[in-house]
């Protein structure tokens, strides 16, 4: 019984469209909010908590939606189409709503902090006049930020039609995430579930580091230009879209839903290792009590480890520059290319030893990488590098295994809805924690975001070493033999 990689890869590319989107989205729009529009790190946190929010909401619905959907081209696939090109038009204008206001800001006299050179050497910085040393970099970006707010407070209406696009946007993301990934185990057999997941996870990962290299190339034209790292992103924007069309073109070439999953419902009765059913359950209220209490830590444990992990992410690109003094493209990029090095073999891993146990495992990792970086400073930036390559180690260690052990409990009429279940536990933690961190570290430090993050891998821990159920089940021998027999034959 083998895994058709190929088709595995066709179908991820849905999910490569969404990790570009996020990727992007999350490293852009954190910097926007505060450095363009002046919102503080909290409020700030409530503005990038805003996808998590209608997130927690509708994941979960149209992934119940999609489960009852008929339709020539599949029950996913229309969600799929319609919502990449919808999406993906809606953030060119969310670039244009942030050009106007980048302009208004530069008609008001405001200009970036600049750095001051001694030769070679980083001696200081310089804003409105004001001279500032290394180490109140800080200070000078918090100055110039309620600078930008006071222009905001005078005119609105960019900031407003900024929220209202960003919010249609992510309503119609919405709409096809959960369709997305609910495609890959609709044309998955159970068993083979953690390999095809790791290969969405790296379509997902590659997704990721392209959007990182697309925005790195396009912030060294723009400083070759005489250009902020903040001015308007409408290039970024437009050619992000361009990218989630041409490849939701060849998603629609290669990917018949309907006959992949005639396929696989045909591998199915060959191998007979599906509908050995030891979760009847069709709902959370049905499971048993040993299952149902599994089923809730699971889920919890998903809530942690996205508040450790989300915090971490969110808040990185403007941890880099404040606290570090450096770029985020380059670690971002090694976190990206470390996960993308393990997803495949941690898929193999635990079709060995469990998921249960590689996901403690990558969680340990987590907590290791983010307990590093809690020490790294602008004099000691290298150890940011081994902290993202862990963080991307740990990360996909847990992301290869956490989906396909939420769905291990569904049927296949039923897989949208647990879908939504794994996605509305993520998007719970994405809510909370952009707002908690945002605050603690308005109220402290920002160098607190890593300190904050290992205490919820802590967390993640505690649960998921008690849960009892959700891993991969292996084909019984006989199966196996008569599996063999009829290859022979």
């Amino acid at each position: 019984m083998k895994l058709n990689v190929k088709k595995i890869i066709y179908v991820g590319l849905a999910f490569l469209i969404i990790s570009m989107f996020w990727q992007v989205y999350d490293n852009v729009i954190a910097k926007i909010v505060i450095h363009s529009f002046g919102l503080a790190h909290g409020p700030s946190g409530i503005v990038l908590a805003l996808d998590n929010a209608l997130a927690l909401v509708l994941l979960p619905l149209f992934g119940r939606i999609s489960d009852n959907t008929k339709t020539k081209y599949g029950r996913r696939t229309p969600f799929i189409v319609v919502g990449v090109i919808l999406s993906a038009l809606l953030f060119i204008g969310v670039g244009l709503t942030h050009a106007a206001q980048v302009r208004m800001i530069e008609n008001a006299g405001i200009e970036e902090v600049i750095e001051v050179h001694d030769a070679d050497e980083l001696i200081g910085y310089e804003y409105d006049g004001v001279s500032y040393s290394v180490d109140q970099y800080e200070d000078a970006l918090e100055i110039r930020r309620i600078d930008v707010w006071e222009i905001s407070q005078t005119n609105t209406i960019y900031l407003f039609v900024f929220i209202a696009i960003l919010f249609a946007v992510l309503v119609i993301m919405a709409t096809y995430r959960t369709p997305a990934v609910a495609l890959m185990p609709d044309v998955t057999a159970k068993p083979l579930r953690s390999k095809a997941n790791a290969i969405i996870n790296l379509m997902g990962a590659a997704g990721g580091v392209t959007a990182i290299i697309f925005l790195a190339i396009v912030n060294m034209i723009k400083g070759q230009v005489g250009l902020s790292e903040n001015s308007s992103y409408i290039i970024e924007f437009t050619v992000l879209a361009i990218f989630m069309i041409g490849l939701l073109m060849i998603f629609i070439w290669k990917v018949k839903e309907p006959k992949l999953v005639e396929e696989n419902q045909e591998l199915i009765q060959q191998y007979g290792v599906e509908q050995v059913e030891t979760i009847q359950e069709s709902t959370a209220s049905e499971m048993s009590p040993a299952v149902r209490k599994s089923f809730y830590l699971i889920l919890a444990s998903i809530v942690f480890w996205f508040m450790a992990y989300n915090a971490a992410t969110s808040k990185f690109s403007v941890y880099a520059g404040d606290v570090l003094q450096m770029g985020y493209f380059l670690p971002l990029l090694v976190a990206q290319a470390a996960a993308i090095l393990v997803f495949v073999p941690i898929g193999i891993i635990a079709s060995k030893v469990g998921r249960k146990r590689t996901i403690l495992v990558g969680i340990i990792i987590l907590a290791c990488a983010f307990t590093l970086g809690a020490f790294a400073n602008h004099n000691t930036t290298f150890l940011i590098y081994v902290t993202m390559a862990m963080a991307g180690v740990g990360w996909a260690t847990i992301n290869v295994n956490s989906y396909p052990m939420v769905v291990e409990m569904s049927k296949g009429a039923n897989i949208g809805k647990y879908t939504g279940y794994y996605y509305s536990a993520s998007m719970l933690a994405q809510i909370i924690t952009p707002i908690l961190s945002g605050y603690l570290m308005q109220i402290w430090s920002t160098r607190l975001l890593f300190p904050y993050s290992v205490v919820f891998c802590i967390f993640a821990f505690t649960t998921m070493l008690l849960v009892k159920h959700g891993d991969s089940k292996p084909i019984p021998i006989q199966d196996k033999l008569e599996a063999f027999e009829a290859m022979e034959d």
